[in-house]
């Protein structure tokens, strides 16, 4: 299992984000990482808009609440892309459906990363 961070780095190889030098990692205001503007924090596990961005930029697909009769996958986050496939639970969440969605997302994303050369 890989920490944040680790999914982070894999994102941000794959997005192209530019953070700051050395991928400066943040942990005041929520962990992050600083962005090349040295001024703010870029983590798509806990910013929308960050996932958002994230997801459009890598034309990752995503689906939240998939109907109960999906096989295996009730109330569950979706993210997906020709080759790679997530399912998160909202579950695993406490309920909460865009730390779901989030989640989805970034490991579609570290995925796509871990697999460029």
């Amino acid at each position: 299992m890989r920490t944040d961070r680790e999914l982070l780095e894999m994102v941000a190889k794959a997005a192209a984000v530019e953070l700051w030098p050395g991928a400066a990692w943040r942990d005041e205001m929520g962990a992050g990482f600083l962005k090349a503007d040295g001024q703010n924090l870029w983590n798509p596990l806990r910013d929308d808009g960050d996932a958002l961005r994230l997801a459009v930029k890598l034309g990752i697909d995503v689906y939240a609440d998939i109907p109960k009769d999906y096989p295996g996958a009730p109330n569950c986050a979706e993210a997906q892309r020709v080759d790679v496939l997530i399912i998160e639970d909202f579950a695993a969440h406490n309920g909460d459906i865009y730390a779901a969605t989030r989640r989805a997302i970034v490991r579609a994303a570290a995925e796509i990363g871990r697999n460029m050369p």
